[in-house]
């Protein structure tokens, strides 16, 4: 079994953009999103997955993904997923051996940007850059799967 070990975080400023090595523009749609799982849909420029994870909350859970054809993942995109579908540009930065993930969302979640650092170890120790700012891993409405079924847009100011 393929185990994630994931924590999340909201940015603290920009600090971040001037260590960026590369970044790639994302589509994912949910085919399903249940209590105990999601499936999902993600094409990059070249490449597309199919992805199970459990919905587990917190820092660790169970992920497969496998790589699918291309002209398959954007029908399935266009005509099977849940809407609205997920649009993001993730950038890649390294600090201090650990590689970041800072997903800038666009479409209907524009306005967010969430790092995230994947660990192989739940007591892996990681530096947090001075870019990073509050913690958001137990906070569902952080993740993809929520996103598109409430988008950042549609949030309010009081939640």
């Amino acid at each position: 079994m393929a185990i994630e070990i994931e924590y999340k975080f909201l940015l603290a400023n920009d600090g971040w953009r001037e260590h960026v090595s590369h970044s790639v523009i994302y589509k994912q749609g949910y085919l399903s999103s249940q209590a105990t799982s999601s499936i999902r849909v993600r094409i990059s420029d070249k490449q597309a997955w199919i992805n199970i994870k459990s919905a587990t909350i917190g820092t660790q859970r169970s992920e497969y993904e496998y790589e699918i054809p291309l002209a398959d993942a954007h029908e399935i995109l266009n005509n099977l997923c849940l809407k609205p579908v997920i649009e993001k540009t993730r950038h890649f930065v390294t600090h201090k051996k650990h590689l970041w993930e800072i997903d800038e969302f666009d479409g209907e979640n524009r306005g967010l940007i969430v790092a995230e650092i994947e660990l192989d170890a739940l007591d892996e120790i990681f530096a947090k850059p001075d870019w990073i700012g509050e913690e958001v891993t137990q906070d569902v409405r952080y993740y993809n799967n929520n996103l598109a079924k409430n988008p950042y847009s549609t949030w309010r100011d009081d939640v």
